[in-house]
């Protein structure tokens, strides 16, 4: 694969094309719950939900571990306690467990100290599951400007959250330097995939062979220019049978480029931590309103 002459392979990349992250949000009743107490009432909703545990994660297990492949699972504080097999199984087979808060409500919705709270539980939650915590993605990548300092302040690693880049960056949160490892919407699963009976929530359901062809050549076209692929997938969405064998084409297809080098989440961040021409960014507040003629205050 041929590179952009125009930008110089970064160091993280150690020769690679492209490095691959597979990521897992083990979701399952949580965003739902997230909408109001009165969905657990919902059997149909609770039921697709609780699929992504249930039986997507054993499923999703044993196709990595056809592959020799470890994975990134982001999963609530809530889903670890209601589902601690789950956990211990993705731990077994080598995974990472990382934070996906412990209610799934968007930091957007809370106050400060209501999101420091819910962090603090999910990281209790997912310590006394056995998980050693390094990274973090917010829920509905609903970041506020408090959530970067929380990654960094509790100790962590890394957030796989903003979508402002296509390669690992550092960023300066004001309480201490992470690593993001950005995702993008079109390598998510929930909306090529997803429908749920909530209003506002609503996606056309695409085929297989449509999402995965469009996978591929994202792939393909990051393997040109030097990127960090992070891809997005929930075990009640991608976990489902044909969606599955869809998955393993990828996975296939990645296999066989011979210049695609699956990480983790930390194995990503430690080897941007140890790139000394990574780029660095400041965690800094976007003023909407300079001209409030423009954008009038809310």
């Amino acid at each position: 694969m041929k590179r952009d002459t125009i930008e110089t392979a970064p160091a993280w990349l150690r020769g690679s094309a492209a490095l691959m992250m597979l990521t897992f949000d083990v979701d399952a009743e949580a965003p739902i719950l997230a909408e109001g107490r009165r969905y657990g009432e919902h059997l149909m909703l609770m039921s697709h939900q609780a699929f992504g545990p249930m039986i997507g994660v054993p499923r999703i297990l044993e196709l990595l571990a056809e592959f020799d492949l470890r994975a990134t699972f982001f999963v609530p504080g809530l889903i670890a306690d209601r589902y601690p097999a789950a956990v211990e199984q993705m731990l077994a087979g080598g995974h990472e467990i990382g934070h996906h808060s412990y209610s799934h409500r968007p930091p957007t919705s809370l106050t400060p100290d209501e999101e420091r709270a819910d962090f603090e539980r999910c990281l209790e939650a997912l310590t006394r599951h056995g998980a050693t915590v390094r990274g973090h993605r917010t829920p509905l990548s609903a970041a506020s400007m408090h959530t970067a300092g929380l990654v960094a302040e509790y100790g962590l690693l890394y957030e796989s959250t903003l979508m402002d880049d296509d390669r690992p960056y550092r960023l300066d949160t004001g309480s201490g330097d992470i690593i993001e490892l950005p995702p993008h919407w079109g390598l998510d699963d929930w909306l090529q995939y997803n429908f749920l009976a909530l209003r506002g929530a609503d996606f056309r359901i695409k085929p297989p062979d449509e999402v995965i062809d469009g996978w591929i050549s994202e792939l393909d076209a990051m393997r040109r220019y030097g990127c960090l692929y992070v891809l997005t997938m929930h075990p009640f969405c991608s976990g489902r049978a044909g969606r599955l064998l869809g998955l393993r084409r990828l996975l296939k297809h990645a296999v066989n480029c011979q210049d695609v080098e699956f990480v983790t989440g930390t194995e990503a961040a430690q080897r941007a931590l140890a790139d000394p021409g990574l780029a660095r960014r400041a965690l800094a507040r976007l003023d909407p309103n300079p001209d409030p003629s423009v954008y009038p205050r809310d």
